[in-house]
């Protein structure tokens, strides 16, 4: 650890191997994965056909470069913009590269409008990556501390208040987009109001600005649908992807249709390893491996399951705020900071994670089963009853 730039605050464990949905320490103790990789491994860890198909393309080429030809990137692509109903496809390597894109083009775009200062509506407590760019995009004062001087053309309201964006409309000439999370991940798994995101694509056409969507946590399959935004109806303009993407190899994709597609043209962007060989078919077998296995709906089954017995268990403990879920992306709400839940998580072999300081978030992979379903309630509903228990004792004495 001495030579590894101290930017996490890292919990005291390493991992050997892992299968499915369950990992190894390297002194040989099991943990249920209910983190994925904060929503990265939605297949779980060694998929014997991902692991297939990267070694055969690992011993035939892992990367040319974008000056040529793809094939495997351009199959990719045709592939996710059928699903999407987009036309075109930027390929990078990691969410906060295709937000990165995303800003890009919804800035071009506002230049060939004449617009000499675009702007774009971004939302409280939003996390769109560690960029300069996507950084002041993003609504955590906490993750931006430091690194000002940030950088301006965003115009910043509360999330789900769609009167804040018409306010916003209507005193700033200079939006040209909004970027927004479909739900918010890193925000404590906020999920909006069913009208939400078809007022802001009224709004957005109403202006001719671009609507663009955040799906790098909340896509690929992980709320029941291929992309959150389908259980709303509506299209996006842009639309960025990467975390369950390729399900652990790294890659990123920023989506685009309509005036949005034409914006990036030869050198107004690129990527040296987006899209490789390797990448792109890690991709490609994960698309097809959640649309064979039938995981879209078993995602919103597993997702419901584990929150309507989460809530039967737990009925009556005090210290809860709510439950609340689209899919996967489950999120249990305390009244008081609840961080050390993760460290006695890890004794109890629960991988979990807490964010927004009171919210237990769990991500777990597609491929649960019901008995690791009934292990994870189990121990998660147990880990929440003895820490409220041992509050309650505390704030009494």
């Amino acid at each position: 650890m001495q030579y590894v730039m101290p930017t996490y605050g890292r919990q005291p464990i390493t991992f050997s191997h892992g299968e499915g949905a369950w990992l190894w320490d390297t002194a040989g103790k099991r943990y249920l994965d209910a983190l994925c990789g904060i929503a990265v491994t939605g297949l779980g860890h060694a998929h014997p056909r991902i692991t297939a198909a990267l070694s055969e393309q690992a011993g035939r080429l892992i990367h040319s470069s974008n000056l040529y030809h793809i094939k495997a990137q351009e199959e990719l692509a045709e592939r996710l913009c059928t699903l999407a109903a987009m036309d075109n496809v930027f390929f990078c390597n990691s969410g906060a590269e295709a937000n990165e894109a995303a800003i890009k083009i919804a800035r071009l775009y506002g230049h060939r409008k004449d617009v000499s200062k675009p702007s774009i509506v971004v939302m409280e407590q939003s996390f769109h990556g560690r960029t300069m760019a996507t950084l002041s995009a993003t609504g955590s004062r906490k993750v931006q501390a430091g690194f000002e001087p940030l950088l301006a053309g965003f115009a910043r309201v509360p999330y789900n208040d769609v009167a804040a964006v018409e306010l916003a409309a209507a005193n700033n000439p200079d939006i040209v987009a909004i970027l927004v999370e479909p739900v918010q991940g890193e925000g404590g798994i906020n999920i909006p109001d069913d009208n939400y995101l078809p007022a802001l694509r009224e709004i957005c056409d109403r202006n001719n600005w671009l609507l663009m969507l955040d799906e790098v946590q909340s896509g690929m399959g992980r709320t029941g649908a291929w992309f959150a935004h389908q259980l709303s109806g509506i299209k996006p303009d842009v639309m960025t992807l990467a975390k369950g993407l390729g399900n652990g190899f790294p890659i990123g994709a920023c989506l685009a249709r309509g005036a949005a597609a034409e914006v990036l043209q030869p050198g107004s962007h690129g990527s040296t390893f987006g899209g490789n060989p390797l990448a792109s078919v890690a991709a490609m077998t994960t698309l097809s491996i959640i649309e064979e296995e039938n995981l879209l709906p078993r995602a919103t089954a597993l997702g419901d399951e584990i929150v309507r017995a989460l809530g039967e268990k737990l009925s009556g403990v005090p210290g809860i705020r709510e439950l609340r879920n689209k899919g996967l992306m489950i999120a249990i709400e305390l009244e008081q900071p609840c961080g050390e839940l993760v460290a006695r998580g890890l004794d109890a072999g629960l991988l979990i994670n807490v964010t927004a300081d009171k919210v237990l978030r769990l991500l777990p992979p597609l491929i649960l089963s019901d008995e690791q379903v009934q292990i994870l309630v189990d121990g998660v509903a147990g880990l929440i009853t003895t820490f409220t228990a041992a509050s309650a004792v505390e704030t009494a004495e």
